[in-house]
């Protein structure tokens, strides 16, 4: 009798068969909403099919990891909504996001034929773009710091990242101590600094002392590149500390991505490039490599000038 009375709400067209198969499609829609809810619950709780194995080793109170898919995509979360970074699952070995793609800006100040003969280093995976691009498309001897041992073994399980070889190292520490260890002094001739917990705050490690370790593990010609990211984060700040250690002659920097990333790159000793150079060798990295060197240009400043080249 009631689908009787609903057909009847809907006009004389409108046949009880049809009330039966809307509200089999209705209740199909809310139970697959409910799955899926329940999903991302247990993703963000660790919990989820993206959830690292269960015997990976911990240290201390160091955050849950966990992934999330979203159609070609692919996002690491240190067990928050706050993503770690990400992996475009048909590409795996290619860069995407911005920021990212920028923190390769030292590209266009460095001998491209020279590249597997020089040294690159990660402070923070991530999700292992970076490594995975030097290493991959670059062929350079790559090292990667990363704190988190669950990290790690996701990157590596979900992530493709390399087993460890002659060319690539994932090392387990703290990248404070990494800067001070003296085997790396003048040895990192790129060093890729994106350091953040699992609220993304600020940068972790953002202090003088911390940038001039950096430095002197720098070549005579390296540089380091910065993300400088964070609602707690003072940019103005960040910046005053990095120049004060290298020299407002030897720091570059990009504007901020829409993201609110701000990339800077800090060299051993001052670089200075006209237009006309960097424009060919812009050119040069795009026709190598997946990256947009050549908008690069738009948004890349000396500090000293702060005019746009």
């Amino acid at each position: 009798m009631w689908l009787h009375n609903l057909a009847s709400e809907f006009g004389a067209a409108l046949a009880p068969i049809d009330l039966v198969y809307g509200l089999i499609v209705c209740v199909l829609a809310i139970s697959i909403g409910v799955l899926l809810a329940r999903k991302q619950a247990r993703t963000f709780s660790g919990q989820g099919s993206g959830g690292v194995d269960v015997d990976t080793p911990s240290i201390g109170i160091l955050p849950a990891v966990n992934f999330f898919d979203y159609g070609d995509m692919r996002f690491l979360h240190l067990g928050t909504p706050s993503v770690q970074g990400s992996m475009k699952i048909s590409k795996p070995f290619e860069i995407h996001l911005d920021y990212v793609q920028r923190m390769m800006g030292w590209l266009l100040f460095t001998d491209l034929n020279q590249l597997p003969h020089l040294h690159a280093m990660q402070l923070g995976l991530g999700a292992a773009s970076l490594t995975k691009f030097c290493h991959h498309h670059l062929g350079m001897q790559t090292t990667a710091v990363e704190l988190n041992p669950q990290v790690i073994a996701t990157c590596r399980r979900w992530f493709n990242l390399p087993a460890d070889s002659k060319t690539l190292q994932v090392l387990l520490g703290d990248a404070a101590e990494t800067a001070q260890d003296e085997r790396w002094l003048g040895k990192i001739d790129t060093l890729q600094v994106d350091l953040y917990d699992q609220d993304a705050a600020c940068p972790v490690l953002d202090t003088e002392d911390f940038y001039h370790d950096c430095r002197n593990m720098l070549t005579t010609d390296g540089c380091m590149t910065v993300n400088l990211f964070g609602h707690a984060s003072r940019y103005d700040d960040s910046l005053k500390k990095i120049t004060t250690v290298f020299g407002e002659d030897a720091v570059w920097a990009f504007k901020p991505t829409q993201a609110g990333n701000a990339v800077v790159l800090a060299f051993r000793r001052p670089r200075t490039c006209d237009r006309h150079t960097l424009k060919l060798q812009a050119k040069t990295i795009q026709a190598r490599w997946p990256l947009p060197a050549t908008k690069w240009l738009k948004v890349l400043a000396p500090i000293k000038t702060r005019q746009l080249i």
